[in-house]
């Protein structure tokens, strides 16, 4: 799986965690999936995404680099 489906992995199942996490504990986890909402919509227009970075750190490939 490349970096940007790992991305998007990543972003789905933080969202649905804090939207869990807002029903069964607090209203206060809907800052979670706001924030990942934010992050998104800022790198599309910047390029600059820390889930990439950390990803990256983590040993995961965008696709066109080698193996």
């Amino acid at each position: 799986m490349n970096i940007e489906n790992q991305i998007r992995v990543l972003a789905g199942t933080l969202v649905l965690l804090g939207l869990a996490l807002s029903q069964l504990h607090s209203l206060w986890w809907l800052l979670l999936p706001a924030f990942v909402g934010l992050n998104l919509i800022q790198s599309a227009f910047t390029g600059f995404c820390p889930a990439e970075m950390l990803l990256r750190k983590l040993g995961a490939r965008r696709s066109h680099d080698n193996p």
